[in-house]
């Protein structure tokens, strides 16, 4: 999943996409490095950042989406918590939702997934509430809780990805770590994972690199988190985390392998 944030200050890439025109081409890139999917945000979700409007939100968003979509059959996600952009975007062409919210923001966004058949990604915050001690319970109590509002809405369990949302209000670098370390315990939700650590601020505090330069680090949790079972990884820099995934794939494939012939032997 290629990050492109329509945005003149989302903390990464902002101003990098800043008009249409940028941004098509650059998700066209994307899709030609191998992105199987294009998230399109017309908000910064950084800590600090202004709100804008939901016309300023679609104003940014909606004709980089059909003009990707009328030029490419790749999935398009809108990376928005807003059921008014949400219903507007998946007419425009986008196929699944993304949330940073989990759901729990707005009352209206599960219903316009669910009406309009599309898929959601479900992310976990912390953000404006008290969080559990242990960071994985937590991850249970948000997660469990946006689902049922998800079912309640009508949307289908297949069409469900969750993502722990790293970054999102974790306090410390030691937090996010430790998540990433425990990613396995996540699969007990039942869903597909998504990890989107694409130059967070834990890979900055670790590696003492600015938020450009963090591609490398970025990767690296791509190799560890798919051996954690991570489905699906949203990133800025499509191609060095698509070398990582081949990396990755490559060994649990030989190790799996190896595992059916032991069981074969035995």
């Amino acid at each position: 999943m290629a990050i492109i944030n329509v945005t003149p200050d989302s903390f990464s890439d902002g101003g990098l996409n800043a008009s249409s025109a940028d941004a098509i081409r650059n998700a066209l890139r994307a899709v030609e490095e191998g992105a199987d999917i294009i998230d399109i945000g017309g908000e910064s979700t950084r800590p600090g950042a202004a709100e804008v409007s939901a016309a300023e939100e679609q104003d940014r968003a909606l004709p980089v989406i059909e003009a990707l979509s009328a030029r490419s059959d790749v999935l398009i996600s809108i990376d928005t918590y807003r059921a008014s952009t949400a219903k507007r975007a998946i007419a425009s062409g986008a196929h699944i939702v993304n949330d940073v919210h989990g759901l729990q923001r707005g009352p209206d966004l599960a219903s316009v997934v669910a009406l309009t058949s599309a898929g959601v990604c479900i992310m976990h915050t912390g953000r404006g509430r008290e969080k559990l001690p242990d960071v994985i319970e937590d991850q249970f109590d948000f997660l469990n809780r946006s689902v049922e509002i998800a079912r309640g809405a009508g949307i289908a369990d297949d069409a469900i990805v969750l993502d722990p949302g790293f970054g999102f209000n974790k306090e410390t670098p030691r937090e996010n770590i430790e998540l990433a370390a425990r990613f396995d315990e996540l699969h007990g939700l039942g869903f597909p994972l998504l990890a989107g650590t694409s130059r967070k601020r834990f890979l900055g505090a670790l590696t003492g690199r600015d938020a450009p330069d963090r591609d490398i680090a970025t990767a690296a949790t791509t190799g560890l988190l798919r051996h954690a079972g991570a489905a699906i990884f949203r990133v800025h820099n499509v191609a060095i985390n698509r070398d990582a995934l081949i990396v990755a794939d490559a060994m649990l494939d030989a190790r799996n392998d190896r595992q059916r012939n032991d069981r074969q032997g035995d």
